[in-house]
């Protein structure tokens, strides 16, 4: 790698040694006096004017909310992305995220005819086809049954599909934010299906949600009995509406449509019912016309989301790479970070858990001093699997998709710090 990847720690005992003299001293920091929000009757040595009176009380908020601070922090979306607001997606903001769980108010949507309203009273889930007893579950039943806790991802995979033909949308917001990462609560799949009991003959499942779309896909019987969960909790709360409150389908490392929310009904068969969500759509167009169907896995995937487009750097000197990685075949087992286009990686520290089909959170600290760098991760799972260039996988695949676009992203930082989503070849 570069030079701009020297050991960080002196430097950064240097910044903060000058900035604690600075404030002991009573001299206003360089960066803090060109800011003009500044409040400087509020700085150190003063007491500050919250310090002074008693604030709201426990009962203020009864469900609680973000500081006023942080109202930027919101889901958006782009609305000429597609025809209307109930058949479109909002976007996780990743760049003001650290960790690797979501809050459940920033979870990215995806709806195809808008948020259904299921009250639990009157939820029912039905099994049927190729089964020995067909059964319909009350919401009361699915809680009465053995749960489990998961980390997972969800991804929907069109999450960055703008980007096939070259840079589109500035900001990992929105070129990546299809993603979120949740501890989901709820029934192994197979439970419930004991206790209807599974046919020979039965190799598929047919998975339908309540919404006004009846979205449904067909998902190998393999899968069904291995991981998948139908889960009414994220994050400890109840499901929210957008997320398929009060039950939803979790179908771990696999593309987000098969997360069927609002799930009504499960059918056993025999073969792939070639639903629309799996012939008219969610198919990988190649260059050559034809349609890859049934491309399920979601690939090894990595997004740098500090610095980036929506966070630029603010200054010279020590500064923290950080972004996420995952992927559907299992573990992340390795993340590198480049800052010359891919010519030269250094692996980056995977700090926290890292768990099957689940995001993990990296870091790589360095220096800047205002040169133009070409910022680029890669992530390596357990398989062995690299993430490729998406020169490499053009290759393969064409511009033609808008499906399973999970190569290597590039971003331009400008010697003021601000940064772009561009393209390298």
């Amino acid at each position: 790698m570069s030079d701009t990847n020297v050991s960080a720690s002196p430097s950064r005992r240097r910044f903060l040694a000058t900035a604690s003299g600075l404030v002991a001293a009573g001299v206003a920091s360089p960066v803090l006096a060109q800011d003009a929000k500044i409040d400087a009757k509020a700085l150190p040595p003063n007491v500050a004017d919250w310090s002074k009176a008693l604030g709201e009380g426990v009962v203020a908020h009864p469900y609680g909310s973000p500081s006023k601070f942080e109202k930027h922090v919101i889901r958006r979306d782009v609305e000429w992305l597609t025809a209307s607001r109930e058949s479109s997606v909002s976007f996780t903001p990743l760049h003001e995220l650290d960790g690797i769980i979501t809050p459940n108010g920033l979870c990215f949507e995806r709806h195809h005819s808008g948020v259904a309203e299921v009250a639990p009273q009157d939820y029912r889930l039905m099994i049927h086809g190729l089964v020995e007893r067909p059964m319909i579950f009350t919401f009361d039943d699915l809680k009465r049954f053995p749960r489990v806790n998961r980390i997972y991802f969800l991804e929907c995979a069109a999450n960055s599909g703008m980007e096939w033909r070259g840079a589109q949308l500035n900001g990992c917001q929105y070129t990546h934010g299809m993603v979120h990462c949740v501890e989901y609560t709820g029934v192994p799949l197979k439970v419930l299906l004991a206790e209807s009991g599974i046919k020979p003959s039965a190799k598929w499942v047919l998975a339908e949600g309540a919404d006004a779309a009846a979205m449904t896909r067909s998902i190998p019987l393999s899968k069904i009995l291995d991981d998948c969960l139908v889960a009414y909790r994220m994050n400890g709360e109840m499901l929210r509406p957008e997320n398929g409150y009060p039950a939803r389908l979790v179908v771990p490392g696999w593309e987000g449509n098969m997360w069927v929310k609002w799930l009504r009904r499960l059918k056993l068969g025999d073969e792939p019912w070639e639903t629309r969500e799996e012939t008219s759509k969610y198919t990988d167009l190649l260059a050559d016309g034809k349609a890859r169907k049934h491309t399920f896995v979601m690939d090894a995937k990595s997004i740098i989301t500090s610095p980036s487009p929506q966070a630029p750097i603010k200054g010279k000197g020590f500064t923290v790479i950080s972004g996420l990685a995952w992927s559907g075949r299992g573990k992340v087992k390795r993340v590198d970070v480049s800052v010359d286009g891919g010519r030269n990686w250094r692996e980056a520290t995977i700090d926290g858990l890292v768990l099957d089909k689940a995001c993990v959170r990296f870091y790589a600290q360095t220096q800047w001093n205002g040169e133009p760098w070409l910022l680029q991760s890669r992530v390596i799972d357990e398989t062995g699997y690299v993430q490729p260039s998406k020169d490499d996988l053009r290759k393969i695949r064409g511009v033609n998709s808008i499906y399973h676009n999970n190569g290597i992203q590039t971003y331009a930082v400008k010697p003021d710090g601000e940064v772009e989503n561009v393209e390298v070849s």
